[in-house]
């Protein structure tokens, strides 16, 4: 069961591979590549192949190995399920003490082996894991440092004024499509957390849930620029999405507005659906950078 853990907490790491690398269907996954870009073995890559298959993702030709079935730009963020990560506590012990300024800017593995007391070997994983989430970047010679973003709140309300200004504008795409499975599987998704899933996600999980049904509804609009921006983003933003999921009262109210979002996209309300989704992305990003709010005649 670890080891299927660890798969399944590397599956979004190698998408997001994928996508950087623009990769199209029909083209191989290399084991060899994927494990040098994530820092593990191949054993774990190649589990994460075999599960990109059962996704429908990745196909197996015999004595040749994985291929890529779907591009990168067609890729749901729903198809990958949510892992679970058996250094999740660890991780997000981490989290905190960077955000609560407890680690430097510039730091050293042996710093955080003395302050933590873990092995090497978990310490390095979790330190992967944040570099591949672009939170912190090894250092050239030695040492590592954390990404400017991290501690920059205003990096964070401009990163919340763009995604007002590129999500409802997607809305308004003439070519925009609804995807009525990913549709029917994100509402399902914010029904299951507010009859209960909000309490027993991790942060990380309910990072990851918000940052698919954003997503995938900038992707129904078929652009590939509005596509690729919001998906940098969720990524810039993980850890900011990290700290204000420490409270989770007001998370209730943004999944019903979620299913709201749905039912006004679904009935053809696109321009309703954008004006609804400026003011959602306007008061979450204010709560979440605990902003006052912006002048009223600012607001469309």
């Amino acid at each position: 069961m670890i080891k299927k853990d660890l798969a399944l907490q590397l599956a979004p790491r190698v998408i997001d591979l994928v996508r950087a690398r623009s990769m199209k269907a029909g083209e191989p996954l290399r084991e060899q590549t994927f494990a040098q870009a994530l820092g593990v073995s191949r054993s774990p890559i190649r589990r994460v192949f075999a599960l990109l298959a059962e996704w429908d993702l990745a196909i197996q030709e015999p004595n040749r190995g994985y291929f890529l079935k779907q591009g990168a730009g067609q890729i749901q963020e729903a198809a990958v399920p949510c892992a679970s990560d058996p250094f999740e506590d660890f991780y997000l012990r981490v989290v905190d003490d960077i955000l609560g300024g407890e680690i430097p800017a510039h730091f050293f593995e042996a710093q955080l082996l003395r302050r933590y007391e873990v092995p090497r070997g978990q310490l390095l994983k979790v330190l992967n894991r944040l570099a591949s989430e672009a939170m912190v970047e090894r250092k050239p010679g030695q040492g590592w440092g954390l990404k400017d973003f991290v501690h920059n709140t205003q990096a964070h309300i401009q990163s919340y004024r763009f995604r007002m200004a590129i999500e409802p504008a997607a809305l308004l795409e003439p070519g925009y499509q609804v995807n009525h499975a990913a549709f029917a599987q994100a509402r399902q998704q914010q029904q299951a957390l507010i009859d209960g899933e909000i309490q027993t996600l991790s942060r990380a999980q309910l990072f990851q849930v918000g940052a698919q049904f954003h997503e995938m509804i900038v992707q129904c609009s078929g652009n590939v620029f509005f596509i690729d921006a919001i998906r940098h983003q969720n990524q810039l933003r993980r850890f900011m999405g990290y700290k204000a999921n420490i409270d989770r009262t007001r998370l209730k109210a943004q999944c019903q507005e979620h299913i709201h979002l749905l039912d006004l996209i679904e009935s053809d309300r696109r321009e309703e659906a954008a004006q609804f989704l400026w003011r959602h992305l306007d008061q979450v990003g204010r709560l979440k950078t605990d902003q006052r709010a912006v002048p009223e005649e600012s607001q469309i």
